[in-house]
């Protein structure tokens, strides 16, 4: 495997402040979200960053690793060659999954939009660890994968994420992007203690770290990368710090951008976090060397999950007894005796449970057992406003027709109503749903939006005709 460089301090970099990062003083690197990059088109921001001999590393949101599919050779193919284009030393993604439903559940695929937390359970991280193996194969440089922010917890969960991380570690090899702010967000909002899982996790295989802000609503911590960054989140970093000096750390913002005076101001805030006591540099043991991906060792005895946090211990006294075997040719690493169909049989379970939970949050399914109704309706209301800030973005003359009325408009539209067929689409069938209801009441604005919808269905626009049956399909189908 390549080595991992010493990244040192990075910043996200978005299209809406790509001149401010170019102009930031002491960037050494910047990560791009992989899907907003065309390889053949790269933007021109970031080939003058390339230039300039600042890294970029393409950052992963869609391939729905904690899923119960397997990865899709197509995604894994488009990320490898934006890691090629880039130049990239490692790749990133997330342990989460972002879709559900499909073949194994006989029901419609499902799309979150957004990264939700995988069970920490024995099935899911066999799961886990076949996808993660799958992508590394097919990937041209070293996967890192990251640690994910939750509103909601699975019930009967059997590992803490210490320990979920440090067995993902020890059965595939895999490096680790810790992200502090998300390890805040889960001590907020399930109850776990950050310490705790730096303790647990083999802090050897950070590859990097994410800092970013947030905002507590009604006791909910939403880790909205559109906040400044908090001091509790930099007390986490200080945390980590105190156990090992990261390769790297990267500031993260995805929305309400403040001037550049600001992002330098948190980005020296981090500087000085990370200027605290120190602990081991990592497997190189001294600064600015490379870390090598396959020296990921085997983390020493971790406390059982039942001594807090979510997760169910065994009776041990200290270890979950996990049978694992990261070389073996077993798919799971499970060790001798597991057969494909058990293999499927994993996976058909977790498709169940995900699809399940996906269902209650977007389509208004009933609540699954065993979860907090409260907090998966914060969960299903999260969803859509995110939504809805996605769809003002990739059709900004939506809000400026409907003006205030867009958000409130799109939520009653969105409720329950799953995405189809990406956010373009949603686009379009979120305006052809107000114009069969005659709405926006203002005809200027019916005009308008009728024109907008137009121009991009090449279609006529929903006629007396069409009212009807979508009135009366409506009523059949209580929707």
């Amino acid at each position: 495997m390549r080595d991992t460089p010493r990244l040192g301090i990075g910043i996200g970099w978005r299209p809406e402040i790509a001149d401010t990062v170019e102009g930031l003083a002491g960037v050494d690197w910047v990560e791009a979200v992989a899907e907003n990059v065309c390889p053949g088109h790269l933007p021109e921001s970031l080939l003058r960053l390339r230039e300039r001999g600042v890294t970029v590393v393409p950052h992963g949101v869609s391939l729905g690793l904690g899923g119960a599919d397997r990865p899709d050779p197509r995604k894994l193919a488009d990320l490898a060659e934006r890691a090629e284009a880039l130049g990239s030393p490692l790749v990133t993604e997330h342990i989460a999954f972002v879709r559900a439903g499909g073949g194994r559940t006989a029901s419609p695929v499902l799309e979150a939009g957004h990264l939700l937390p995988v069970p920490r359970t024995r099935d899911a991280l066999r799961v886990l660890c076949e996808n993660v193996r799958i992508a590394q194969d097919a990937l041209p440089v070293p996967l890192a994968v990251e640690n994910i922010a939750a509103l909601i917890s699975w019930p009967d969960e059997e590992l803490s994420e210490g320990q979920f991380l440090a067995e993902l570690v020890e059965r595939t090899g895999v490096r680790l992007l810790i992200d502090v702010a998300n390890l805040h967000t889960n001590h907020v909002n399930r109850g776990e203690d950050p310490a705790r899982a730096l303790d647990e996790l083999p802090v050897e295989a950070i590859a990097y770290v994410h800092v970013a802000g947030g905002v507590e609503r009604d006791g909910v911590w939403h880790d909205t990368h559109a906040h400044p960054v908090t001091r509790p989140v930099l007390d986490v970093l200080a945390e980590l710090r105190a156990r090992i000096d990261p390769p790297g750390v990267l500031l993260e913002r995805d929305d309400d951008f403040p001037p550049a005076a600001e992002l330098a101001g948190e980005l020296t805030m981090i500087r000085d976090t990370l200027a605290g006591p120190a602990g081991p540099t990592g497997p190189t043991g001294s600064v600015g060397t490379a870390v090598p991906l396959s020296a990921a060792p085997a983390n020493p005895a971790r406390p059982s999950a039942g001594g807090g946090g979510t997760g169910h211990g065994d009776d041990n006294g200290g270890d979950v007894e996990i049978d694992r075997d990261v070389n073996s040719g077993d798919a799971f690493g499970d060790g001798a005796g597991e057969s494909d169909g058990d293999g499927e049989a994993v996976r058909d379970r977790l498709a169940l449970g995900q699809t399940a939970l996906l269902s209650a949050l977007v389509a208004g399914a009933p609540m699954p057992a065993g979860f907090d109704s409260e907090r998966l309706g914060v969960q299903s209301r999260a969803l859509v406003s995110k939504r809805a800030g996605v769809i003002a973005k990739v059709a900004p003359e939506l809000p400026e027709i409907l003006g205030d009325g867009f958000r409130p408009a799109f939520v009653s539209y969105a409720t329950n109503r799953p995405i189809r067929a990406g956010y373009r689409r949603d686009a379009l069938d979120f305006a052809e749903h107000l114009l069969i209801a005659d709405e926006p009441g203002d005809p200027v604005a019916r005009r308008r939006l009728t024109l907008w919808w137009r121009e991009r269905s090449g279609a006529r626009p929903p006629g007396r005709a069409a009212r009807l049956v979508h009135a009366a399909r409506a009523a059949l189908t209580g929707r």
